[in-house]
């Protein structure tokens, strides 16, 4: 652990929230911004918008992101790192580290639809439950981000499709840029597994890039999978990777993420488990070695 954060920070925290809420407000839009890619046209963003929808698991730990302020201070030690551009999380993260005063200078993304609560029978229906666009613009956020699992089976695809078309098309008017994560899906003993096959995530790229009134804005976020240079010919769109599951080797998962941010498309990486709550404890190592990795030629 970091240690970046002491107990007079979050006793401050519990303050604005309790008595001067406004000031998360006031923080959200005073703060510094920033272009969206760096000079070297790269962003790594740290995610962290996984517990709105009931996914407290990391590795064998189900509950290892349920203490909030060990996350907050796994973020906000990310945050501090060389080379990592900004963050992705849900209204309750973005209001915290707003009012710690950690998101001054940093790439922003909102997270829109965490509805589909994990192991949920309804979890294919996955509802946009947290940011919308005007809250995304109100908040002065950088970008959106929306999760689009497909599953032919589920007739709560369809829902979520479309909730999802109507979000492009309102990001697009707004000129506010929008990722979209897809997968297919399917249910294997009462969870909703992807199908990680290169075929399976090239037949999800085709039907996310269709989707809404204009693609102008849409950008794609992937996962590292195989045969990643066919993948990544199956769109024009700006690309960053989905850093994904904490894994059981982090150096066979850095050195994937190396091969494939080196291919034509790819402006970036996202990722959250795999480096907040790396299998040595050590987050400050993991982020540093994920942002040479993206930024090789400023860090």
């Amino acid at each position: 652990m970091g240690g970046m954060l002491t107990a007079s920070d979050f006793a401050r925290l519990r303050e604005v929230r309790s008595r001067r809420p406004h000031e998360i407000v006031d923080a959200l839009r005073a703060r510094t911004r920033r272009e969206i890619l760096g000079d070297d046209d790269r962003m790594f963003i740290v995610a962290a918008d996984h517990p709105a929808r009931g996914a407290l698991a990391v590795g064998p730990d189900a509950t290892a992101m349920a203490d909030r302020y060990d996350l907050l201070d796994r973020l906000a030690t990310a945050l501090s790192r060389p080379g990592v551009d900004g963050v992705l999380g849900t209204p309750d993260i973005i209001d915290d580290l707003a009012a710690l005063g950690l998101l001054d200078g940093k790439v922003v993304v909102g997270s829109m639809n965490r509805g589909g609560l994990r192991s949920a029978s309804f979890e294919m229906d996955d509802r946009f439950t947290g940011y919308d666009v005007q809250s995304l613009i109100d908040s002065r956020l950088d970008f959106a981000k929306t999760l689009m699992r497909i599953n032919f089976d589920d007739e709560g695809t369809s829902a979520t499709l479309e909730a999802t078309a109507r979000a492009v098309t309102q990001a697009a008017a707004a000129r506010l840029p929008i990722m979209l994560e897809p997968f297919v899906s399917e249910w294997k003993d009462g969870h909703v597994v992807n199908d990680l096959t290169p075929d399976a995530v090239i037949r999800s790229i085709a039907i996310a890039a269709g989707l809404g009134g204009s693609s102008a804005y849409t950008w794609m976020k992937l996962p590292v999978v195989a045969d990643m240079e066919r993948v990544m010919a199956a769109t024009t769109m700006p690309t960053v990777l989905l850093g994904g599951d904490s894994p059981d080797d982090p150096d066979e998962t850095f050195a994937a993420w190396e091969d494939a941010l080196s291919l034509p498309g790819v402006r970036g990486l996202t990722a959250g488990r795999t480096l907040l709550y790396p299998p040595d404890g050590d987050v400050a190592a993991a982020v540093d070695i994920a942002a040479r990795l993206v930024h090789p030629a400023l860090i």
